[in-house]
């Protein structure tokens, strides 16, 4: 090849695939210099945004109104599974190996850390010197197995037994069952009560049902007598018209007035609320109660669905006592997990 051949080969474009070459190893010509790609600072905003977005729903979650669908309270239940975005969204961000995302991501996995990370530390559950154990249970209404259930509670060994959502039928399974451990029993309707302390005067409580869900009886035990309430408040719905929970917090404030009401300095609320301590609309129950979950418990103590918990609707709620540990058990058959604890009086 002659020199001017050379020289015009020279200035001939590149082939595709030299140019592809090219650009796969950092991009392509501009002005006589290379063009770089977006850079990992410049690639995820998009990923960072929603991180962002996920640390103000942390932060603001009361501002959500409940006036469309009770959103707002629907957020409240299910609030500690906002945090599954922090893993979702730091899987894209490694994938996009974006910086600027991985540093947004730091927001709300701070937000999430300072409003649950004490729920999972290490010793919380440890324990210590108690005079009761309680324990809480939903029976569940269809549950195919309660005399399995029945012995499932039996083996916990608690000193007070609290049962909602039960039949008539299958009250009888777990009074005989339950018979050579509880000498003392009370029952109202579709709640009842097991003690192995002698249980006085006990009443039903009126939360606005036709029939009785509540009830109310003074337990006298070697330290002194607490009055003790188990209660099974109206379900909720989720559907298209959003979160329906109307009849419940009817049912929770009538609840909340015969607590506040109570004369008795040492007090213990057990039973399925339908709804979590998150939930605003329980406030007018939780006023001036401790939950022993929150109060000595590890991690978030889901109980419902039994399967795959995702919200604590059952709860152990206490005024004038200490919670020394409390816990959720397996399940028993029934559609809610048994919740326990352990109390100094």
């Amino acid at each position: 090849m002659s020199d001017r051949q050379t020289a015009v080969a020279a200035r001939q474009p590149l082939p595709p695939r030299t140019t592809a070459r090219r650009r796969k190893r950092g991009g392509t010509r501009k002005g006589g210099g290379i063009r770089k790609g977006g850079g990992m600072w410049r690639r995820g905003w998009f990923i960072a945004v929603l991180a962002v977005l996920s640390a103000m729903v942390l932060m603001f979650h009361r501002s959500v109104p409940n006036s469309v669908g009770n959103l707002g309270s629907l957020l409240d239940t299910f609030l500690p599974w906002v945090g599954v975005t922090v893993p979702v969204l730091g899987v894209a961000a490694l994938v996009r190996r974006s910086a600027t995302a991985g540093v947004a991501l730091l927001l709300p996995t701070l937000i999430w850390g300072l409003m649950f990370g004490h729920l999972l530390l290490p010793g919380r559950a440890a324990g210590g010197a108690y005079d009761l154990r309680v324990l809480s249970h939903n029976v569940d209404a269809a549950n195919p197995d309660p005399d399995r259930t029945a012995k499932d509670l039996l083996a916990a060994d608690a000193d007070v037994v609290a049962l909602e959502e039960l039949t008539p039928a299958d009250l009888k399974i777990y009074k005989a069952d339950f018979a050579k451990t509880y000498p003392y029993q009370v029952s109202r309707d579709t709640v009842a009560l097991w003690s192995k302390f002698p249980v006085e005067e006990t009443k039903s409580v009126d939360v606005g049902f036709t029939w009785t869900r509540a009830l109310r009886a003074d337990v006298k035990t070697p330290k002194g007598t607490i009055a003790v309430y188990v209660a099974h408040l109206a379900s909720v719905r989720v559907g298209a018209s959003g979160f329906t929970s109307d009849q419940r917090n009817q049912t929770i404030k009538a609840l909340g007035r015969q607590i506040a009401a109570e004369k008795d300095k040492q007090v213990i609320v057990m039973g399925d609320f339908n709804g979590t301590v998150n939930d605003r609309s329980l406030a007018p129950l939780t006023s001036g109660l401790r939950s022993a979950q929150g109060a000595a418990g590890t991690g978030f103590g889901f109980t419902w669905p039994s399967a795959f918990p995702m919200a604590r609707i059952d709860h152990i709620l206490v005024r004038g006592l200490t919670p020394t540990k409390a816990w959720v058990m397996s399940s028993t058959g029934s559609d809610h997990r048994p919740v326990i604890a352990e109390i100094r009086v």
